[in-house]
């Protein structure tokens, strides 16, 4: 019905960058919102970035001024991550809010996760 298909994780040195990249695909009507989540080992998944349709922007403060999100059509969001610290190291999830054609309801769909690892 809706797929989140991730792509962009790896095994990159403290300091170094990295880009994630997701697109969704499916009986899409509308998506509200598309992002980004994590869960380190032992911790819950906790909010990493997140954009809406509108545009507004919301970042976790662990990664404000590091991490970038960014839309370039209403399917496809990316995660540009600079200034990797080794606290970073987690699965990334890539995460929508959307209407199907088939649905009148909103839902939340996530992606299969990608492993960042960040090496001190």
């Amino acid at each position: 019905q809706v797929q989140l298909v991730e792509s962009g994780g790896g095994l990159v040195q403290a300091g170094g960058s990295l880009r994630l990249s997701c697109v969704a695909s499916g009986t899409i009507f509308s998506i509200n919102a598309m992002g980004w989540y994590r869960q380190a080992p032992g911790k819950q998944r906790e909010l990493v970035a997140t954009v809406t349709s509108g545009g507004s922007i919301n970042y976790a403060d662990s990664v404000k001024g590091r991490f970038t999100i960014s839309r370039d059509n209403a399917k496809t969001v990316y995660l540009q991550m600079n200034s990797l610290k080794s606290e970073d190291t987690a699965v990334y999830y890539c995460y929508t809010n959307l209407r199907t054609v088939i649905s009148a309801f909103n839902t939340n769909y996530w992606g299969q996760g990608t492993q960042v690892t960040v090496s001190s």
